[in-house]
């Protein structure tokens, strides 16, 4: 049985890989932060399954600021597979907290390729990479390619730049079987509130059952590459069975504006977006990122992997999920009313 330690395995993707991990027979293991409030939601459904090992998923406390505890942890699992997916990932916000955004996400990911080193591990266990689009920024080409100069425009993007090249650096200087996927938008129903796709799809299907009145939003012309969370993860472990390691963008090579998925979302609920959306220059970044879409060609070539999901086809999936919650939280109401 294979052993997988995933960082970041109570988020979207954590989720999704824990999922595909855990269905291809592994143990696995993630980190997760100590809080006051249980953070595990995306796990639970896991838990549940009857169809599902429970025995084979381990959570761990430990932080990516937290070298020693890292150091510890691989020393004890001797993991046969690595999954970097920990970061604060949320773009706007590193603009307010650069520095801890620096820390966890860039210095993060060197200190679990130390800790590889420190425990013995060179040569015995595959290490992935959560590299990001948004490294390319300021794009030099389009569409983007595992080539295209980076030119990032965010503290977020500035940290998965140098988490990415120290990727390739300890590659290169130690012989680690390190790989980086460089993951273009990637949204499920799983997808964090507070990021513009789910809060578009919740906020759309609350208003349709008049529990809430208004969405506000910043830029609605940064165009993206969005593909479906649960696939891309899968592209992750490909890229770790690989007899050689190396960096692979993941994309669908189809780019849309925030107000495409707008018109998109509303649509599906019957609705015209332009009667409920208003805007607010708070939620607009300090440097905007106005083109981002990649050609997954080597991915396709090398990996065997493209997308399958179109992008109506997860705007609709993601609203659909999120009209089930919707319509929950207006039967609570209800219930509390009575």
């Amino acid at each position: 049985m294979k052993k997988a330690l995933v960082t970041g395995i109570t988020g979207q993707d954590g989720s999704y890989l824990a999922e595909l991990l855990l269905e291809k027979g592994y143990e696995v293991h993630g980190i997760v932060r100590r809080a006051s409030t249980f953070n595990t939601d995306r796990l639970e459904h896991i838990y549940k399954d009857p169809l599902v090992d429970n025995t084979n998923l381990y959570l761990h406390y430990g932080d990516l600021a937290d070298a020693v505890q890292l150091v510890k942890l691989l020393y004890d699992l001797q993991p046969d597979e690595i999954y970097n997916l920990g970061a604060q990932s949320h773009v706007r916000v590193s603009f307010d907290i650069p520095e801890y955004t620096g820390d966890v996400t860039g210095v993060g990911a060197v200190r679990i390729l130390e800790a590889i080193r420190e425990a013995g591990l060179v040569g015995k266990v595959r290490f992935y990479q959560a590299s990001s689009s948004e490294m390319f920024g300021k794009v030099q080409e389009v569409p983007q390619v595992e080539t295209t100069p980076f030119w990032p425009r965010s503290p977020y993007a500035c940290a998965k730049v140098y988490a990415h090249w120290l990727t390739v650096n300890y590659r290169e200087s130690y012989g680690m079987h390190a790989s980086s996927g460089i993951l273009f938008n990637h949204e499920s129903p799983r997808r964090g509130e507070t990021f513009v796709t789910r809060k578009i799809t919740r906020a759309a299907t609350r208003i349709k059952l008049g529990l809430q009145n208004k969405l506000i939003l910043g830029n609605l012309d940064s165009k993206r590459d969005w593909g479906y969370a649960k696939e891309y993860v899968e592209a992750m472990w490909l890229m770790l069975q690989q007899d050689q390691p190396d960096d692979f963008v993941i994309a669908t090579n189809d780019t849309h504006t925030v107000r495409e998925f707008l018109e998109e979302t509303f649509a599906h609920l019957d609705m015209d977006w332009n009667e409920f959306v208003g805007f607010d220059k708070k939620y607009e970044r300090p440097a905007e990122v106005d083109l981002l879409i990649g050609d997954p060609k080597k991915a396709r070539e090398k990996l065997g992997w493209e997308p399958k999901t179109s992008f109506k086809e997860l705007v609709a999936l993601m609203v659909d999920a999120d009209m089930k919650l919707a319509e929950q939280e207006k039967t609570l109401a209800e219930a509390n009313l009575s």
